[in-house]
Parts: structure tokens; C-alpha cells; sequence
């Protein structure tokens, strides 16, 4: 019998639910999205984000459930978000995975949030050979970790300061595009010229990451050029981070050398960084891991998808939430 998963992500400001099965395919995923709710304040209002929650988990899970028409006596186990992450929006999803564990006498995992974006690549038939270099990229986080296998980890580098999801954010503030800011970037981008060159902050400095320069350079830029073309200072941008990750990208992979690429995360469905990530991976014989498009951002599915490495591995069903719960960590 096929095994079954419910997964529960409510780590930030995306409340998504999902069934997954053990071969990765995503039997139904639903995802309530705050950008109303938090567009007005060009980020994230943690508040907000745990009342708004509050609200979407249970009309989500009666959407999937009904979708995928099983009873919870079906499931395998309940995965859910229990770190890292904004601590109100995980304790509205940890509760609630307990409630329906209890409910339904299922057993409930809680699930390390950036474990799932690993495992995003896994889903929908994807596949990925160890050892592995990771660049994870989203809005919350910016590293690159080694894999020797899918139970070995080693951080290499991560960011000082802002992520690069956080950098896109602030600077599509900047230029009066909406929030989020990540999708809009890289359409706009795609209109203009990169002919700006803004700084690539640590770039041939080992592995860490920062972008608090680059994005205080732009802001320089816009301040004192009345006359900018949005567009330019948008490709410019995203010209400036595509180098600084696949540089950093390369350097690992010419160190390591291992036999996948594994890129994931929320600012893994630019098309400019799958485009530039499989150019580096054909040029250096590395095959590349890259979840589909739809579940690189927070969803449901990925935590899912985690979710059978716990009981894989009879992994410890740690129901306490941590706000900086570290990737090394499953």
C-alpha cells in the first residue's frame, strides 16, 4: 500500500497544505496566500501573518481533503513546519497538525522548513545523486551546504545579512513594484539592459554571501538618477545576483566536485537563475536538481515530501517549535 503524507507549512506568510505520496507525487497542494494582507507594508507583519493564518488552515485543509477524497485513517503521518520561521505563524500550524494527530491518531512530525525545500527537487519524479553541493535561495535564507549523502550535511557558506529573496524584496520596493517582489523582478528585468554595474559583494571570497551592499548601492542609484530606467536597474540588479550565486556555485563544484546541483528554494523559479545554473551544470558534466517551478516557494508538499525521511529514519517527532532551527539539523 502506497504510503501517505499530510504536510503542514505555515512557517512564514503562505498557508499551504498538502498530500503527498512516497514516490513524490503531489495528490493535491493548497495554498492560501497573504500577499494582500502584508503588500501595503512592502514585507512581512509577523502579527498579521498568525491572525491571517488563524483564518486559512482549517478552510485549506477541508479544500485538500476533499480534493483528494481519503479519510485521515489513510495517512501514514502528518508532517508539519516547526522551524525555522516566524514564530506565531509555526505555532498555528504545529497546533493544529497536533489537534488532527490526536483527532485522527496519527503520528505528527515536526519538520525542519529548509529540509523541505531540499526535498522539494524530489518531488513529481524528480531525481538527485549524492554527493550533492545545495544552493538554498529564498527570502529567508541564502547558503550553500555539501551532501555527501541524503543523511550527511555539511554548511559551507551562508549569508551575513539580507538574503537574496530579502534583497529582490526591498528593491522592488525601491522601485514602486509591488511585493513580492521576486516574480516582478525578474519579468521586468527581462525588458531591460544590464548596463549598471552595482557591486557583487563577496564575490571570489570564499562562500559566504551578502547583500545589504548591493542592495544599499541601488538605493544610491535611484536617489541621485532622476532620469533611470526601471527596467535597466532591474536586469542591473538581477545581473549583479545570478553572478554572485553561480560564482559561488561553481567554486563549490569545482572543490567538491559532486554529481549533482541541487538548487532550490523560492528564488529557484527565476528563469534567469534555472537558465544560468543549467549553462554552469552543462559546462561542468553536473547533473542539476531543480523542484518544479510551482513548488519552489513555501508549500505544503515539500514538507510533505520531508516528512517520509523522519520515518524513514525513526527520526525523534520533535513537536516544539524553533524560530532559528539550522538546516544541519533534521
Amino acid at each position: 500500500m502506497t504510503r501517505l503524507i499530510l504536510g503542514i507549512e505555515t512557517s512564514c506568510d503562505d498557508t499551504s497544505i498538502a498530500v503527498v505520496d512516497e514516490h513524490g507525487r503531489v495528490l493535491s497542494c493548497k495554498t492560501a496566500s497573504q500577499v494582500e494582507v502584508h503588500e501595503g507594508y512592502g514585507g512581512i507583519y509577523p502579527e498579521f501573518a498568525s491572525r491571517a493564518h488563524v483564518a486559512a488552515i482549517i478552510p485549506t485543509l477541508k479544500a485538500v481533503l476533499s480534493e483528494v477524497d481519503i479519510s485521515p485513517q489513510e495517512l501514514s503521518a502528518i508532517g508539519v513546519t516547526r522551524g525555522p520561521g516566524l514564530i506565531g505563524s509555526l505555532l498555528v500550524g504545529l497546533h493544529t497538525a497536533m489537534g488532527l494527530g490526536a483527532g485522527w491518531n496519527v503520528p505528527v512530525y515536526g519538520i525542519n522548513h529548509l529540509r523541505g525545500h531540499l526535498r522539494s527537487a524530489a518531488l513529481e519524479g524528480g531525481k538527485v545523486e549524492y554527493p550533492a553541493i545545495v544552493l538554498l535561495a529564498s527570502g529567508g535564507h541564502t547558503l550553500i551546504a555539501h551532501m555527501k549523502s541524503a543523511d550527511e550535511m555539511e554548511l559551507v557558506g551562508t549569508t551575513r545579512d539580507d538574503s537574496v529573496g530579502e534583497a529582490y524584496d526591498k528593491v522592488a520596493r525601491m522601485l514602486d513594484l509591488g511585493f513580492p517582489g521576486g516574480p516582478v523582478m525578474d519579468r521586468i528585468a527581462k525588458t531591460g539592459i544590464a548596463n549598471i554595474r552595482f557591486p557583487r559583494p563577496m564575490l571570489g571570497k570564499g562562500y559566504e554571501f551578502s547583500f545589504s551592499g548591493l542592495k544599499s548601492s541601488v538605493r544610491r542609484y535611484i536617489e541621485t538618477t532622476p532620469d533611470m530606467v526601471v527596467a535597466d536597474v532591474a536586469a542591473s540588479f538581477v545581473a549583479a545576483c545570478m553572478e554572485v550565486l553561480v560564482s559561488k556555485c561553481r567554486a563549490a563544484l569545482a572543490e567538491y566536485k559532486p554529481a549533482s546541483l541541487i538548487v532550490v528554494g523560492g528564488v529557484s523559479a527565476s528563469p534567469q537563475l534555472r537558465a544560468a545554473m543549467g549553462e554552469l551544470c552543462a559546462s561542468t558534466g553536473t547533473a542539476l536538481a531543480l523542484p518544479p517551478a510551482e513548488w519552489s516557494t513555501d508549500n505544503g508538499a515539500m514538507i510533505a515530501m520531508a516528512c517520509f525521511d523522519y520515518l524513514d529514519r525513526d527520526a525523534e517527532r520533535n513537536l516544539e517549535v524553533d524560530p532559528n532551527l539550522p538546516i544541519s539539523r533534521l
